[in-house]
């Protein structure tokens, strides 16, 4: 197996895994107002989130910025929290969605886009602890780098992919409405995400 390949499993498994469940987590929440219809929304979301987290992936494994591990996975459930409390924010106001409708946001540059990359900063850093530990002492690891962070973001795309398919089941299927299921998803994740930030100061 090529080492392109072998990093492409390698990150993919990384991101899609139970163990991961902060990252996941995450994504429900970013996710979580919008159905398949808006998939050109959430694939401009995503790739917000991409741009963020291939930045900051990049330069930690080389060397070139440092942190603090601990100070990172406090800032994960942070990252959650906040991408929550918006999500909630807008389910509660009605008539900014119907001017929504009336005067659509642009899909790119739009608020939840640049929430998204800066927050992939944050996880970014999150994903280069796992790469730099596979890695070791090598210096210059672009292949290993690439190939690691397009597994990362196939994984990503898959649940993604899942998400709003299970959205779209309940919604249309079980005739869900789709308020509930942003109440519910957001719901979900801001007190599993508030659970890992008290993990932290309490660990």
């Amino acid at each position: 197996m090529s080492v392109f390949s072998t990093y492409l499993q390698l990150g993919f498994h990384h991101i899609f895994n139970l163990r991961a469940y902060d990252h996941l987590v995450f994504l429900l929440a970013l996710c979580a107002p919008y159905v398949l219809q808006d998939w050109r929304r959430v694939v401009a979301l995503v790739t917000s989130f991409t741009v963020g987290h291939s930045i900051t992936l990049a330069l930690a494994t080389l060397n070139v910025v440092q942190y603090s591990p601990k100070l990172i996975e406090t800032l994960i459930p942070v990252t959650i929290i906040l991408t929550c409390l918006l999500n909630l924010a807008r389910s509660g106001n009605p008539a900014g969605r119907l001017a929504d409708r009336q005067n659509p946001q642009p899909i790119v540059l739009a608020l939840p886009n640049l929430l998204a990359a800066v927050f992939g900063l944050i996880h970014g850093l999150g994903f280069s602890s796992y790469l730099r530990e596979l890695l070791g002492r090598q210096t210059i690891p672009v292949v290993e780098l690439l190939s690691f962070n397009l597994g990362v973001e196939l994984g990503q795309l898959l649940i993604v992919g899942l998400i709003l398919l299970l959205g779209f089941v309940l919604l249309r299927g079980l005739r869900v409405h789709r308020r509930d299921w942003l109440l519910v998803t957001s719901g979900a994740a801001l007190g599993i995400a508030i659970i890992l930030l008290l993990g932290q100061f309490m660990g």
